[in-house]
């Protein structure tokens, strides 16, 4: 099972697919995905994360950084 960070709280979220998948076959979906907002910048985000950008206009780096 791969994981890696969520670029808004640190959390470590699990991460669908790959080798490790082939062997294991867990279950459970990803906890996240890779975003790429308007202004060009691409963040790793959990789901609950993602739920908090602000759903009134297009979201941009400075969101991220303020979650």
């Amino acid at each position: 099972m791969a994981s890696e960070p969520c670029d808004a709280c640190g959390k470590d979220v699990r991460i669908a697919g790959g080798i490790g998948d082939l062997w294991n076959f867990p279950t459970s979906s990803s906890g996240g995905m890779t975003l790429e907002l308007v202004d060009g910048s691409e963040h790793f985000l959990c789901f609950e994360c993602m739920e908090r950008l602000p759903g009134d206009r297009e979201p941009t780096a400075e969101d991220v950084a303020a979650l």
